[in-house]
């Protein structure tokens, strides 16, 4: 804990941190909140499940471009945008008389709307702190943003049972202005600037280690997302022990990054994470009471934090710093495909056999074949313990002026 108190004391670490989170806080939030309204208002959990799709390809197919759009217009201005936009989609999603063709047409709006703050924050990391603080700061990251989803879907679920729904997706937007205000006027975003990619939109994803963290990305979010459809179906809907079992895996992954955050990356490093992650989803399957559940997904979820930190290293490790902020995009997209993936294998599962075992299995299956895909690529990850895993510097032709 030494080395993070000592890491947070550094210039601007801290403000972009809390910052950072709190402009993130709604991505727990909108899932939910839409969810909850559209079901209210169409009396349909269909309908949700259409708009909440609309949703998620729109910041699948954002996520790489807006990104990128960084490098040309600045982090700034596209922040700015993007929110602005974000905002008022949610807002008409929460105040408008829609039908369910409305519904998915703000959802969709909203969703390629989304703010790429994550891209943003994870690109100006490598420029606030030393090469040996990097890593130990990629796993702070992936720890305290578990924050988020212990928090978030408590907070709205409350506000829209309690007080509406509408003030629910109110609520999200308010966060939003704020937390990404906050964002946005830090003064390492003017600081920094991130150069313009040469390379057409997509080719980072022809360096390996980028490609590996996206579909390494996409397997473990999408055996996370399994696992919480299991645990849905294992006790009531919106039970206490659902929530509580959640929490767990959520803590487990908060205290595994803070645990092993200062272990240097090798090329063996993520599927020795992503096999804790296995063993645990494993043994979701032996017993179905809240307990056994409960250590078991401790165990697992002291293995996500630190895979995902290892992902976020490889991946600035691996490119330019005017390429960051779109393999980031990349990343982020192939994580929420994942979540949409695993959640919709499991609820099929769950539905053909009648109980939780099939999501559990699916949450397994998808941690295994993570394992496999790391195993078997290790030659193409970085070794990062005996190099700098700051991303490589951008160098173009200076014109000069020379006597003649």
């Amino acid at each position: 804990m030494a080395g993070y108190r000592d890491l947070l004391r550094t210039p601007g670490v801290g403000r972009m941190i809390v910052s950072q989170l709190t402009a993130r806080f709604p991505s727990g939030m909108t899932s939910l909140a839409v969810l909850l309204h559209v079901e209210q208002q169409t009396g349909s959990y269909g309908a949700a499940g259409l708009v909440l799709a609309a949703t998620s390809v729109g910041q699948a197919v954002a996520g790489p471009v807006t990104s990128r759009w960084m490098g040309v217009w600045g982090m700034r201005r596209v922040l700015s945008l993007t929110t602005s936009v974000c905002v008022l989609a949610l807002l008409a999603l929460g105040l408008l008389p829609l039908n369910l063709a409305g519904y998915m047409a703000f959802g969709m709006l909203a969703g390629l709307s989304t703010p790429p703050i994550q891209s943003a924050v994870r690109t100006i990391y490598p420029k606030l702190v030393n090469s040996s603080q990097l890593t130990p700061l990629f796993s702070l990251d992936a720890s305290l943003q578990e924050i988020i989803w212990i928090l978030a879907p408590v907070v709205i679920t409350l506000v829209s049972t309690q007080v509406g729904t509408a003030e629910g997706l109110l609520l999200v937007a308010i966060i939003m202005v704020l937390g990404c205000g906050w964002f946005i006027s830090a003064p390492e975003l003017g600081r920094v600037r991130i150069p313009r990619s040469r390379r057409k939109l997509g080719k980072v994803l022809a360096k390996p280690p980028v490609l590996l963290a996206t579909v390494i990305g996409f397997l473990l979010i999408g055996a996370c997302s399994a696992v919480e459809v299991g645990v849905v179906a294992n006790f009531d809907h919106g039970s206490l022990e659902a929530g509580i079992v959640l929490a767990v895996f959520a803590v487990g992954s908060l205290v595994g990054g803070l645990s092993f955050g200062h272990i240097p990356i090798g090329p063996w490093a993520i599927a020795r994470r992503m096999l804790i992650v296995t063993v645990g989803l494993a043994l979701t399957m032996v017993v179905l009471n809240i307990f056994w559940l409960g250590g078991a997904l401790l165990l697992a979820g002291l293995g996500v934090a630190p895979a995902l930190a290892v992902l976020f290293a490889i991946t600035t490790a691996s490119v330019k710093f005017s390429e960051t902020a779109e393999a980031f995009g990349w990343a982020g997209t192939g994580q929420l495909i994942g979540a949409a993936s695993g959640s919709a294998i499991a609820g099929f599962l769950v539905d053909g056999t009648g109980g939780p075992q099939g999501a559990y299995l699916a949450a397994a299956l998808f941690a295994i074949v993570g394992v496999i895909v790391a195993v078997s690529c290790v030659r193409f990850l970085p070794d990062l313990r005996h190099r700098d895993p700051s991303p490589y510097p951008d160098t173009e032709p200076v014109s000069t002026i020379t006597p003649t």
